[in-house]
């Protein structure tokens, strides 16, 4: 019943504020794609030229942050503009009341049915609504399947797990196995699922190109395993020198650097061929695209993948699974002629909840009250942009961790899990106008500011019973699981 009545006052608003011509949105998600991996941002080895385009058409966020550090909770802050200290998926993992034992990937924990996503929103302006890539928010027949959270055509992998390897055997086409000959999960294969995806886009939006649409482009690369075609190893794999290492999981790759080039820029010729199809069907003044990645690289050497070669993460310290810079600041784009000034640059510090607001803006509506985001659309525009007092994130993975971003400053809390109760944790700072490469831990230069973070990090935590995160909720948790 909430959800009908939030939706029912996103029709009601709309009617009084809307563009002349609701515009068409393209979301990008890159999976595992580095601050420094595209070439507009700094990238000196990968080819990127398509996306780099998109920069130069139009603008670049240098301060924009990811709303977590892996995969699933970042589509879920995303789809519903909720920080983690109080959406519902904070962490990934998957359903443990075996409802999804039946399917041969068993999909993330699901979000509820009550939540609202950016796709409910735009269907109630008209939209039709795709999402192709990689899902992770639920399974069909649970409370957060695609079809059941606003979105008409899902196509690709629902499963987090069923995505590590890019030659499936099969993908999802809304609740039916599209079968994909050739293929066996190996290294190599007959389809690669980002030709697979690319080519469901084109048509989605050939078929949908009279009416405004919203295409969400959750791709997998350049997530783990290096896999690609020989069409994109060819370009890289006597340019990029290789070294010997120990590998150490997924899929091994004989030309691990070049194969992870080839992949990002495989996915760059993706980019290259919507943005073809769109400006060939005269859709390219009324067409938003926006460009960005779920969270920082990944790890070194792991499945064969070095962000040290590629420097990955720029300045910044930490990769995937980390709350530090690294982990969080993510390369965004948005390109929109005739709205957007061509290569501009802002330095606003935003978020993935900011995009709730903001493409409902767009779309003539307004965003739920819950939303934790601020319309992005006055800086697109060169408008006066109202800014953010903070921003939060808490993870309960890799040692679990808490931060905070409050202007300059940044707080962030590590290793949580190894304290005895909240009175045991540590919370270090950083002045990242002065040090963003978060060096040099300040917190005892400046008591007034650590005690606001401190303060901010209390209010901002909601506590979950699926992913506790302070050191009693921790201990409780652990109780209730031996008593059970």
């Amino acid at each position: 019943m909430r959800k009908i009545i939030i939706i029912t006052l996103a029709i009601a608003f709309s009617a009084l504020n809307s563009f002349a011509r609701k515009p068409n949105i393209i979301f990008i998600l890159a999976d595992d794609l580095g601050y420094n991996e595209l070439g507009c941002f700094g990238q000196k080895w990968i080819k990127t030229p398509h996306i780099d385009g998109l920069a130069k058409d139009g603008m670049k966020f240098t301060q924009h942050y990811s709303g977590q550090a892996v995969c699933a909770p970042c589509r879920c802050v995303l789809m519903t503009g909720k920080h983690t200290g109080h959406a519902y998926i904070r962490d990934n993992g998957d359903p443990k009341d075996g409802s999804t034992k039946h399917f041969p990937f068993p999909g993330q924990n699901p979000i509820p049915e009550n939540e609202i996503t950016i796709a409910e929103i735009l269907k109630t302006e008209g939209y039709t609504t795709a999402a192709i890539g990689k899902w992770g928010l639920g399974h069909f027949g649970s409370s957060g399947d695609p079809n059941k959270q606003g979105f008409d055509l899902f196509f690709g992998y629902n499963c987090q797990r069923h995505a590590h390897n890019h030659f499936p055997r099969f993908l999802w086409r809304n609740n039916k196995k599209v079968q994909l000959p050739g293929n066996d999960r190996k290294l190599d294969g007959k389809i690669h699922s980002q030709d697979a995806f690319t080519e469901e886009a084109l048509s989605f939006i050939k078929e949908n190109k009279k009416n405004p649409f919203f295409l969400y482009l959750p791709f997998a690369i350049p997530h783990l395993s290096i896999q690609t075609t020989d069409k994109w190893l060819n370009e890289y794999k006597k340019v990029i020198p290789e070294q010997e290492y120990n590998h150490r999981g997924y899929l091994k790759h004989p030309f691990p650097r070049a194969g992870y080039a080839a992949m990002v820029t495989q996915m760059d010729d993706s980019v290259g061929q919507v943005l073809s199809l769109v400006k060939e069907l005269g859709l390219d003044n009324d067409t938003l695209i926006v460009f960005t990645s779920d969270n920082g690289p990944t790890f070194n050497r792991l499945g064969g993948s070095d962000s040290d070669f590629f420097e990955s993460a720029g300045i910044f310290k930490g990769l995937k699974g980390s709350l530090y810079e690294g982990g969080i600041r993510v390369p965004t784009i948005v390109r929109w002629p005739g709205k957007i000034k061509p290569g501009t640059t802002s330095e606003h510090v935003s978020a993935f909840w900011d995009w709730m607001p903001t493409l409902s803006e767009i779309a003539g509506t307004k965003a739920p009250d819950e939303t934790d985001g601020i319309s992005l659309l006055p800086s697109l525009i060169g408008k006066e942009q109202k800014s953010h007092e903070f921003l939060y994130w808490e993870f309960p993975s890799y040692g679990s961790q808490q931060a905070v971003r409050l202007g300059k400053w940044k707080g962030i809390r590590q290793k949580m899990s190894k304290a005895k109760t909240s009175a045991d944790l540590k919370t270090e700072l950083y002045n990242l106008e002065l040090d963003p490469g978060e060096t040099k831990d300040v917190a005892s230069l400046n008591p007034e500011i650590l005690k606001k973070i401190e303060l901010i990090m209390v209010k901002e935590h909601v506590p979950s019973k699926l992913f506790p995160i302070l050191p009693e909720e921790r201990l409780r948790a652990r109780k209730k699981n031996k008593s059970n």
